[in-house]
């Protein structure tokens, strides 16, 4: 679910620093700065001289909405949520394995089916249309999403798969995949991530069938939307419904977690729940966000042919629940190669208790890099993907600093602090003077930003 972006991402970390004569692929966002200075660099950002974008065996035009990059291109298809042994497949199998024997169906067969292998491209349409987000929603900016064009996009969450899943006839379903977001960084953030949906729809009969004199309730009625329902819902309906959506929940938290689990609930807003809420556990005394959820659209529902249903919809994090079940400290070790990570997770069972052992930690090189603002059209995450590219998985925090405009010349500056740590050995300050020479470089060229260097 979408309330779910602001969640775990991750980044593949390399045996090595990058050699002295890698080009990395940059960021094109704007062809106004052509006449910019540009320095030769060993790391210097080279454009995508294609108009095509080449993914999963299939060419997309690109447009003026393109801006997905080669960093993030190379991370589709790898899949960590069906990698056995994973962590994050860990996590995935815990919860398939908890809703199968939790919900059996009329048949003695699991109630949920498991979708784990969606296609990451999507339409616009799913993406954002189907799910009633507003044309006008923050949430469709082209500095928060990756697009291949106007009409493609690599998801941003997986509940652009709700309407062609309930479409298809299905009541109870799963949908578990990789999803993109343009973001920050630091050790809970980054650009590719991972989420599991989770839907349920209910007949009548099935709503109110355990209900003493259950009969006389009805799913819906002309009524007025407030904070607790619906227009289309009845009270009655919107409250076994979000009994059962926090139940479910709750049981499964305290499955994953063990028993004594604090769990409490916040409401909120989100354009395709309402009433919405997020839940919060209390893990080592501390309280932690873990999923969102809601009542669905009535809309959405009815427009994916299932008209006489009322349902629920939940949208969790998996690399946010792993870091807290495992005590991961750094979402990179997600993409991580190395052994003395993913042997940790070798197990004979999904449920055996595992207390991630850190690997050693090398000290951080920290550099700033101050700039002028171009006028216009400049935005964070055009930097933050620019310093993705070009510095990889050795960089490990970038903050925005310090902002200062100028009394007389209304021009804004921008310094960020970036962290360089390499995961297995100790960085030398040569090396990072490249990289951090190169985003410098790629900034001014790229972006069209001042140096202060």
């Amino acid at each position: 679910m979408a309330m779910l972006w602001k969640f775990m991402r991750g980044a593949k970390y390399s045996k090595t620093a990058l050699p002295p004569k890698v080009k990395v692929r940059g960021i094109r966002t704007h062809s106004r700065h052509s006449s910019s200075k540009s320095v030769p660099s060993d790391f210097a950002a080279s454009t995508p001289c294609s108009n095509t974008v080449e993914l999963l065996g299939k060419a997309y035009p690109r447009d003026d909405y393109s801006n997905v990059t080669e960093k993030i291109l190379s991370k589709v298809g790898k899949n960590l949520h069906n990698k056995k042994h994973h962590p994050l497949w860990l996590i995935k199998e815990q919860v398939k394995d908890h809703f199968y024997k939790q919900y059996i169906g009329r048949r003695g067969t699991p109630l949920f089916s498991v979708y784990d292998d969606l296609s990451p491209v999507v339409t616009v349409q799913q993406n954002f249309d189907s799910l009633l987000i507003p044309q006008n929603h923050a949430s469709r900016r082209k500095e928060d999403n990756y697009y291949l064009n106007r009409e493609h996009m690599l998801r941003a969450h997986t509940s652009a798969h709700q309407w062609d899943l309930i479409h298809s006839g299905l009541d109870a379903f799963l949908a578990v995949g990789d999803v993109y977001r343009r973001d920050t960084i630091d050790n809970t953030h980054y650009p590719v991530f991972h989420q599991m949906e989770g839907v349920r729809l209910f007949s009548c009969h099935e709503l109110f069938s355990n209900i003493e004199d259950g009969e006389g309730f009805q799913l819906f009625e002309q009524g007025h939307r407030t904070a607790h329902k619906q227009e289309c819902h009845t009270m009655e309906a919107v409250r076994l419904v979000e009994f059962s959506l926090k139940q479910a929940l709750t049981k499964l938290m305290t499955h994953i977690f063990g028993d004594g689990l604090q769990v409490r609930w916040v409401d909120c807003y989100f354009p395709f729940t309402h009433p919405s809420f997020e839940m919060e556990i209390n893990f080592h005394g501390e309280w932690m966000e873990v999923l969102g959820c809601g009542v669905m659209e009535q809309q959405l529902v009815n427009s994916a042919g299932a008209q006489d249903k009322i349902g629920w919809a939940f949208g969790l994090g998996l690399e946010r629940l792993a870091m807290i079940l495992y005590g991961i400290p750094d979402i990179r070790l997600f993409w991580s190669e190395d052994e003395r990570f993913l042997k940790q997770f070798i197990v004979p069972h999904i449920w055996q208790k595992i207390k991630f052992q850190p690997l050693s930690r090398y000290p951080p090189l920290i550099n700033d890099i101050s700039f002028w603002l171009p006028s216009e059209m400049y935005s964070k995450n055009d930097f933050y993907d620019l310093a993705r590219t070009i510095g990889g998985d050795l960089i490990e925090k970038v903050v925005l600093v310090d902002e200062f405009t100028h009394p007389k010349t209304k021009k804004v500056s921008h310094c960020y602090r970036i962290v360089y740590r390499h995961p297995e050995r100790t960085l030398t300050q040569d090396e990072v003077h490249r990289i951090h020479q190169a985003i410098e470089e790629s900034a001014v060229r790229e972006l069209g930003v001042e140096g202060r260097f």
